[in-house]
């Protein structure tokens, strides 16, 4: 719309087709032109009323709903509204426009920003595939389904050449005549998780090319007729619930290149028939239980894999292999992935998978693989090499110059970090955590981890070069050395583990230093740090300050290539346990200076650390009373101050903590009654004992007044399940996420 000039013919604006024979305005695509506002009802775009096609998408509308006046539009043949943040409840009025072609209502931008998602209710899908007769593309992904019946589908036109209601919130059964519309060549129902229905068993022709129902509830087996759809080009079945064997008859599917049955419970012998498939470059078979042959047992992986020479991606993760790798593969030179993760393969890598110049990404991770470190793959191309978790042993191979992930933990590594690993100047991810290392450190990383070594002597300063680092894990090592504040000037450092190492010293920052400002995991237990706790470390923590919206962040730390993310981990102690936290929040936010010999008083500005979640004090000599500004920590869900020598009365504003599932105060000097109010209410003595001057429930010790005492208020609300948190909901000890983008706006409508 830049390019618009009043003073010349509309007709030959940008995005603006006229009828050649009276000049009116058939079609307007102001498609990414960066449009935002309020799409107001009497808007002039209503004024074109003979308007053949209208595309919207990829602006920015946020807040607007769909006005029910794009009914005027009598002759519109395509309507496309996509990722353009409408909102709100469809109009029933969309349907008189009958003579549609092509609608497109689908959101596929993932943001924070936009409004209620579109919904369409059950009355106007009905209407919708009743009267759109002509309709042969319909696109409604994302939009809300879920009070939209399937059984409404059977009456799609018969025109319908295109289907995508992918993640759409539909449940229910889907019925099977979609599958036989007669010009449908798309079709993508995945992602609604409580749909549930069957595949065809008889007789199925159709001139789909891509079928994709991943993520859904289908269930069954998959019959013979599969193998008529001679045009298929793409299948995903993967994540649903289908049984049996995978039928022989899918080696007709000879214009098929991407097969994605993962997740599923195939069983029987291995589909060697896949040879034929000579335009195969996609296969994902992992999660199955397939087997080399008829006996119900799992074994070598097939060599007829090696048939498939146009294969550029190869997933067999989780699918119980054993034995040696076969050195044909090799001879599959265009393949780019290969993850064979979770196998039970063992003896040397072949040699001869050098021949694979294109691979980028290979995943042999968690196996059983016995040998010397393979140092030919230094001369490869690889993006990301995991080796993690099997039996390596050597020195430590070079990651190859373009490397970026680059994973050797758990194995027998025993040699010392090579110093040219520095040259490798791509890695953004490193970690060679649990193994047998010694030595120095060697240094743009993104996340360091090399945790459970045997790394001695002081950090390295030359880690303050990788400006990048928001990482690093160096815990349960033999450091011995001060606090480095020194890291505290990468701009970028989120998480800081320095756990069970040899450190000593103060935490000493001076005040206005401007160090760890975006810190979110601060862990310096098990050492032997000592003085009052850092009040101005803790002054400089602004990331854990905004406390805003914790509970709805749904934000990861990773890093993504090809069909793999690369997970941060990390380990903390959370509500007295060790747990191991995969794909690391990057709002989860936790301070533990357990098991160090701090002392003097909790600084009150502690309080201020409002996104706080865990924060463990424990094993100290720390004094005082507890202050009262930890009530102000109300995302707060496990506080340990266990092993010092608080005293006073237990401040009742620890009531207020309604996400507090783990407390631990004992093992102080405390007295007084324990208050009852709220949350406080919720846990049992082992919170409390070890306190001789503590008296009230949960404790067997009556106080003197509990005669005059008046019972807990009735009507105090607390969660008395220790609550389902947002951190118990969002973290499972293996979490599942994904990265959050939004479009920026520049322009009014």
């Amino acid at each position: 719309t830049n390019s618009w000039n009043k003073s010349v013919d509309c007709c030959s604006w940008d995005g603006v087709a006229c009828d050649s024979v009276n000049g009116n305005v058939i079609g307007l695509d102001l498609t990414c032109n960066w449009l935002h506002g309020t799409l107001q009802s009497n808007s002039s775009l209503l004024l074109l009323r003979h308007l053949r096609s209208l595309n919207l998408s990829g602006n920015n509308f946020v807040g607007s709903r769909i006005s029910p006046n794009l009914s005027v539009f009598a002759t519109l043949t395509h309507l496309n509204l996509s990722n353009s943040y409408f909102s709100g409840i469809v109009p029933h009025k969309i349907s008189h426009l009958s003579k549609l072609v092509s609608l497109d209502l689908s959101h596929y931008i993932l943001d924070t920003h936009s409004s209620i998602p579109l919904r369409l209710e059950n009355l106007v899908f009905t209407l919708l595939v009743q009267n759109l007769t002509v309709l042969r593309k319909l696109v409604l992904h994302k939009a809300d389904m879920s009070a939209v019946s399937p059984k409404s589908f059977v009456n799609l036109s018969s025109s319908l050449t295109y289907l995508s209601v992918e993640s759409c919130s539909l449940r229910g059964i889907f019925p099977v005549a979609v599958f036989r519309l007669p010009c449908l060549t798309t079709l993508n129902i995945g992602s609604n998780y409580d749909l549930s229905g069957i595949l065809p068993k008889f007789n199925w022709t159709s001139p789909l090319e891509s079928l994709s129902i991943p993520d859904t509830k289908f269930s069954g087996e998959i019959s013979n007729s599969i193998g008529n759809m001679k045009n298929l080009i793409d299948l995903d079945l993967s994540n649903c619930k289908f049984t049996g064997h995978i039928p022989s008859s899918m080696g007709n599917l000879n214009q098929l290149q991407v097969l994605q049955i993962y997740g599923n419970s195939f069983s029987g012998v291995f589909p060697y028939f896949l040879n034929s498939l000579k335009r195969l470059t996609y296969l994902d078979l992992s999660y199955n239980r397939i087997s080399a042959s008829d006996n119900g047992f799992s074994g070598e992986i097939p060599s007829s894999f090696c048939q498939c020479s146009s294969l550029q991606y190869l997933h067999l993760s989780n699918s119980n292999f054993s034995g040696n790798m076969p050195s044909c593969f090799g001879n599959i030179t265009n393949l780019k992935t290969l993850d064979l993760s979770n196998n039970k393969l063992q003896g040397p890598l072949p040699r001869s998978l050098v021949k694979c110049v294109n691979l980028s990404t290979l995943y042999l991770d968690h196996n059983k693989f016995n040998d010397i470190f393979p140092h030919w793959l230094e001369a490869s191309q690889l993006y990301a090499l995991d080796l993690r978790s099997n039996k390596f042993y050597g020195p430590i191979p070079l990651p190859s110059p373009i490397t970026s992930y680059y994973s050797l933990a758990s194995n027998k590594i025993t040699k010392k970090i090579p110093s040219l690993i520095c040259n490798a100047t791509e890695l953004e991810i490193i970690d060679f955590s649990n193994n047998g290392l010694t030595g120095s450190l060697p240094c743009g990383l993104m996340t360091l981890d090399l945790s459970r070594n045997r790394f001695e002597g002081t950090l390295a300063r030359s880690l303050v070069e990788c400006r990048n680092l928001e990482v690093l894990d160096l815990s349960h090592n033999q450091i011995k050395d001060t606090f480095p504040r020194w890291l505290g000037t990468l701009p970028e450092l989120k998480i800081l583990i320095l756990r069970s190492n040899n450190m000593k010293g103060l935490l000493e920052i001076p005040r206005g230093a401007h160090l760890f400002l975006k810190l979110h995991i601060l862990d310096l237990s098990n050492n032997n740090f000592s003085g009052p706790l850092p009040i101005n470390l803790i002054m400089n923590l602004e990331d854990m300050m905004n406390g805003e919206n914790v509970q709805d962040t749904s934000l990861y730390m990773t890093r993504s290539s090809s069909s793999r993310t690369y997970e941060n981990s990390v380990a903390v102690m959370m509500k007295g346990l060790e747990v191991e936290l995969v794909r690391i929040l990057t709002f989860l936010t936790v301070i533990d200076l357990s098991c160090n010999s701090f002392l003097g008083n909790i600084p009150e500005v502690i309080g201020h650390l409002h996104s706080l979640i865990g924060l463990n004090l424990s094993h100290n000599h720390i004094t005082d009373s507890i202050p009262l500004t930890l009530g102000n920590l109300t995302n707060l869900e496990w506080l340990d101050l266990s092993s010092n020598k608080l005293s006073g009365v237990i401040p009742r504003k620890l009531g207020d903590l309604t996400f507090l599932g783990y407390l631990n105060l004992s093992k102080n000097q405390l007295t007084g009654r324990i208050p009852q109010d709220k949350q406080l209410s919720t846990f049992s003595s082992d919170s409390f004992s070890g306190n001789s001057g503590l008296c009230g429930s949960p404790l067997r010790k009556a106080c003197p007044d509990d005669a005059q005492s008046p019972p807990p208020s009735s009507s105090s609300t607390f969660n008395h399940k220790g609550h389902e948190s947002w951190f118990k909901q969002k973290i499972v000890w293996i979490g599942y996420a994904s990265g959050i983008e939004g479009p920026n706006g520049s322009q009014e409508v």
